[in-house]
């Protein structure tokens, strides 16, 4: 029988039996969680504002969802969806169709996790082009495994682990609060968009380009959300060069913008798009959703996998889209979205070292600086900023490629008095902590 283990000791016991590269984002504990608190190993309750990394839209353990894994657990775990076929994919294909048609005709693969998406949707996009490049940008992370990661921008997660895949280039994302000094943004937009046909002549043809893969809100680099104009011209561009636009919803998607996608908030519609996260709320399940055209380019046996569609991550992946639908996910989205934007706006005139704030919906997000300098990040205060919080009773976690930027993922069913009392940790956390000499 399992005994109560104090945080101490379980983060001692992490240090000697898990490898020390699993990092920690936040020097907490975790023993329950419901709602928007998770319990910790010593009893006290935290407030929680990472939402397992974006994965709880919904709320930690929703009963709906809790009954559904209980109630297929006793009936089918395991038997892989390429050996039999069973309905509850069907189901969640059919629903997941339903919330993001891309054309007049979808199909869908269901993964286990975001990378996982992102490795299947570059090889989809690569059968059904006949071409091997892909482009991605600066800040972007799609994930650790070996595509997503040669995808991923940030080098500390990369050290060591080259070679990387061949044929993937890598353009500048359109990051305005850094770069856009003398643009209004329609004009910093179509300077990048103008960059992008110069780069087909001087780094890869257009020809070669198999996709573009794009996060319309980039997560771990620092929820930087690109411009309306930049997104609908580059989908014009992918139509009229024959390359296929991938958009990666893994972070935003699930009413966390204050929509089910944040593609929905730009008028455009995806060739692919790739899902995970908030769709089983914590069970290990993703998604590959594309025009049937595409999907059908493939190969047989090229896509697919032993675990992909587990039926117990389909009850919870379904039971979640339901129970979202019942309280209105993206109302609540945009509640929690306005509410954080008021107060990090407020932070932002009363402590010089927040250089922006920036985010949609309830992707919100403020970047620590020194100086008021976009280009001097503060990471220190923003480790230390977390550490503050976490002894207050507050989850928090950083993004962004230097670590400064802190980003708010709290479960949108949080209700408005316990976001308030966390946004007030976080804001009295910036008044007595010394800034970084």
């Amino acid at each position: 029988m399992l005994t109560m283990q104090h945080s101490t000791e379980i983060l001692n016991r992490r240090k000697k039996f898990v490898p020390d590269a699993i990092g920690i984002f936040n020097p907490s504990t975790a023993a329950s969680a419901s709602g928007s608190l998770i319990t910790d190993a010593d009893g006290r309750e935290m407030i929680d504002f990472a939402g397992g990394i974006g994965v709880v839209n919904a709320g930690h353990c929703p009963p709906p969802v809790v009954e559904a894994i209980a109630r297929q657990a006793a009936s089918l775990i395991h038997c892989s969806f390429n050996v039999a076929t069973y309905d509850l994919y069907m189901q969640l294909a059919e629903k997941l169709v339903s919330l993001f048609p891309h054309g007049e005709y979808t199909k869908v693969m269901l993964t286990n996790s975001g990378a996982e998406s992102v490795e299947n949707a570059v090889k989809i996009a690569r059968q059904a082009t006949g071409r091997p490049a892909v482009i991605a940008f600066n800040n972007a992370f799609h994930g650790r495994t070996m595509m997503a990661m040669t995808l991923t921008s940030k080098v500390g997660y990369k050290l060591g682990c080259g070679p990387f895949a061949p044929e993937v280039y890598r353009i500048p994302f359109p990051d305005y609060y850094r770069y856009g000094g003398g643009f209004n943004l329609d004009e910093f937009s179509d300077y990048h968009l103008r960059e992008l046909e110069d780069f087909f002549h001087v780094q890869v043809p257009a020809e070669q380009v198999a996709a573009i893969i794009i996060e319309p809100v980039q997560g771990e680099g620092g929820f930087n959300v690109v411009p309306q104009k930049y997104l609908t011209g580059l989908r014009q561009i992918c139509d009229k060069k024959g390359i296929l636009l991938i958009l990666d919803e893994v972070q935003s998607g699930f009413g966390r913008t204050g929509k089910w996608a944040a593609y929905q908030h730009y008028d455009i519609v995806p060739d692919l798009s790739v899902w995970a996260k908030s769709l089983g709320s914590g069970m290990p399940i993703g998604a590959v959703l594309g025009r049937a055209a595409i999907m059908d380019a493939c190969m047989p046996s090229t896509i697919g996998g032993t675990y992909p569609g587990n039926p117990v991550c389909c009850a919870a992946a379904l039971a979640t889209l339901r129970y979202m639908e019942e309280i209105d996910i993206n109302a609540l989205g945009r509640q929690v979205g306005a509410i954080v934007r008021e107060r990090f706006e407020m932070f932002k005139q009363k402590f010089p070292v927040i250089g922006d704030v920036r985010g949609l919906g309830a992707m919100m997000a403020f970047e620590l600086v020194k100086e008021k300098d976009p280009f001097k990040p503060d990471a220190d205060l923003c480790k230390r900023l977390i550490a503050y919080c976490a002894g207050q009773g507050l989850i928090l976690i950083s993004a962004g490629v230097n670590g400064n930027v802190i980003r708010i993922l709290s479960p949108l069913v949080i209700e408005p008095a316990l976001l308030n009392k966390g946004l007030d940790i976080i804001e009295k956390g910036l008044e007595i902590l010394p800034t970084s000499r």
